[in-house]
């Protein structure tokens, strides 16, 4: 089967983007609206030229906090998966728990966050961990336990201990189901990581994209906050794109050995 090549993917969604970053353009110079109000691209463009060492900086932190926050929640999420696939008794009692996580408004959890832990990096981490937990934790439960019930009669026939099967069976069966989540996840990371900003910041260890949008915004500097935004979301695309060539590279190590056995 031949891959489609990246550029192919790619133009469609850019020759969107273009064209509606033109039509914003005409809009603004036919209408003339107030810069305050909406900024045209060209505004927004120099004012991320003029502020392009702040925003480099806090896409740094911001993506620093989101990866760690990420990655905590791979880590967190699979062992919670695993602990709810080898235990109904356990997944009835704490699965709700882990919807709580999803429902909670988390602007309203972040300031005690804040309270119990104090401003900077942890507590920006932990509100990003608390937002991208849950698809891991969701979709690692549903590939540990959807497995063909031949295989576990198989196994069973062999006396595998229940680690090996877990090992052999359910792990490797979850992998796809642990790769749509951490690309769920990769996202949401982001978004966790600009709202603790909004909140813990960092204090004299700089500014991330969270501080700039809400500084901007009690400023009434559009364009800067406009420029921020387009950060926030070049950040998340990025992200996003890096976890889903890798789960790719994954899958694809998956799919060979799934062929060989």
């Amino acid at each position: 089967m031949t891959r489609e090549p990246l550029w192919t993917r790619l133009w469609p969604p850019l020759l969107l983007f273009a064209g509606f970053l033109l039509a914003w353009q005409l809009l603004c110079v036919l209408l003339t609206p107030p810069a305050y109000l909406i900024p045209a691209p060209t505004r927004i463009a120099a004012a991320a030229i003029a502020e392009a060492s702040a925003l480099a900086t806090g896409t740094a932190l911001t993506a620093l906090a989101a990866l760690l926050g990420l990655v905590i929640s791979l880590v967190l999420g699979t062992a919670i998966a695993v602990a709810f696939s080898q235990s109904r008794a356990l997944a009835r009692s704490l699965y709700p728990y882990a919807i709580f996580l999803q429902t909670v408004p988390i602007v309203a959890v972040a300031p005690l966050i804040v309270i119990w832990f104090g401003t900077g990096l942890t507590s920006v981490v932990l509100v990003a961990v608390m937002i991208s937990l849950f698809p891991v934790i969701t979709n690692g439960t549903t590939g540990l336990t959807r497995v063909d019930p031949q295989y576990l009669e198989l196994f069973a026939m062999r006396d595998a201990s229940r680690l090996q099967v877990l090992l052999k069976l359910r792990l490797p069966g979850a992998v796809p189901y642990l790769v749509t989540g951490a690309k769920i996840s990769s996202g949401l990371a982001v978004i966790g990581a600009i709202v603790g900003e909004f909140f813990a910041g960092y204090g004299a260890a700089g500014y991330g994209l969270g501080y700039l949008i809400v500084q901007n915004s009690g400023r009434l500097k559009t364009a800067d906050l406009f420029a921020a935004i387009f950060a926030c979301t070049l950040l998340g695309l990025l992200l996003f794109a890096a976890v889903s060539l890798l789960g790719e590279l994954v899958l694809r190590r998956w799919r060979g050995r799934e062929h060989e056995a």
